[in-house]
């Protein structure tokens, strides 16, 4: 199997485009022409990591976090990724990551987080902006369910929990072609009016080029009139962190014990304890700081994410209980994830899971 069909599973699940600007998730290292024998999936890509796929044979690690954050200048050993870099190259190995791109996935690891604590209607708590937008197209009228059907087909109409959405005006257009012309309907040189149809449709930004070539393809005219719109409108299908229902209402001290439990920790860091029950619960994978503003105004009852600062504490709501379960902790569970889509994607195919601990932080 060749490195690109699974990139391209990747990228049509968790798109280059959900990642945030500062992230470097995609393919870090390799061909992506190169025959893949093996894959190894890990939250981080150490040496430890890449020794133990050379001994399984995978010539494929896939990680969360990306091997290289930022840009590099030079080359050489005083480079921390260095003997990383080099082991792989020499040795044909392959480095990919799925970092941002696949937090911001609306079921990806925060959703797989809020089911493990028995979430219920689990939303996206920050969504995505910018990310959409509206194509109107103007269509002779007879030929304007064909035309819808290709749209659909190709992604677009999507909203929420509907499909196929749209809106869709009667008028009249207006043209005259040319001596060089080949109209579909009309004379040439002469003013033709025909009743049309004007259709709008949101579709997502990554899709646009092949919403057009459905467009031209479908549609009789010679010349198609369309406009695209960027919108601002959230979309809530991917962004940042997730929030839901507890079943029932709990005391802190029990959600507490509960998160423990699901997150199989021994210690978690929090704020004082509320006397109101835990019902809301917002959970952000990783360093979740950012989110904490957007929680506070939603009144939610508890956020569990990691990295918190003395300070992150402090700027809370008196009503918000806030828990930092640790970075490493919140995002062990991505190793599993990805495995199991590999897995349903390429049910022939050999993915192991990494069993080397990669985690920085140790508790005495």
């Amino acid at each position: 199997m060749k490195l690109k069909e699974i990139i391209s599973v990747f990228e049509s699940w968790a798109p280059a485009s959900f990642q945030e600007e500062w992230d470097n998730s995609g393919l870090i290292l390799g061909d992506p022409v190169m025959e893949v024998t093996g894959i190894m999936v890990s939250l981080d890509t150490t040496f430890e990591v890449l020794q133990e796929a050379l001994e399984h044979q995978c010539n494929l690690i896939i990680s969360h976090h990306p091997l290289i954050f930022k840009g590099i200048h030079k080359i050489n050993p005083t480079l921390p990724e260095y003997q990383i870099i080099q082991t792989a190259i020499k040795n044909d190995v392959a480095i990919l990551a799925l970092h941002t791109n696949l937090d911001n996935r609306y079921d990806s690891l925060n959703h797989f987080l809020g089911r493990r604590m028995g979430l219920e209607q689990i939303r996206i708590l920050q969504p995505k902006r910018g990310y959409l937008k509206k194509l109107v197209a103007f269509c002779p009228s007879d030929h304007v369910e064909k035309v819808m059907d290709s749209l659909f087909d190709s992604g677009a109409g999507q909203i929420g929990n509907y499909d196929r959405c749209s809106f869709k005006i009667a008028g009249q257009g207006s043209f005259r072609a040319s001596g060089d012309a080949n109209p579909f309907v009309g004379e040439k040189n002469v003013m033709h009016l025909e009743d049309e149809t004007r259709i709008e449709v949101v579709f997502p930004a990554p899709i646009e080029q092949k919403l057009i070539r459905a467009l031209l393809r479908n549609h009789p005219y010679e010349e198609v009139a369309y406009d695209i719109y960027s919108l601002d409108n959230p979309y809530n299908q991917a962004g940042a962190g997730i929030f839901g229902q507890l079943p029932e209402p709990m005391t802190s001290d029990l959600f507490l014990h509960k998160v423990k439990q699901a997150f199989e920790l021994n210690y978690v860091r929090h704020t004082k304890p509320q006397s109101k029950p835990v019902s809301t619960v917002a959970i952000c994978s990783g360093a979740g700081a950012f989110l904490i503003r957007n929680v506070n105004q939603m009144n939610i009852d508890a956020y569990l994410t990691g990295d918190l600062k003395y300070h992150d504490f402090q700027g809370v709501s008196d009503n918000l209980l806030l828990a930092d379960i640790g970075h490493y902790e919140s995002e062990q569970f991505v190793k599993e994830m990805l495995k199991e889509l590999l897995i349903e994607n390429f049910p022939n195919f050999a993915v192991l899971i990494s069993e080397r601990e990669t985690n920085p932080v140790k508790y005495f």
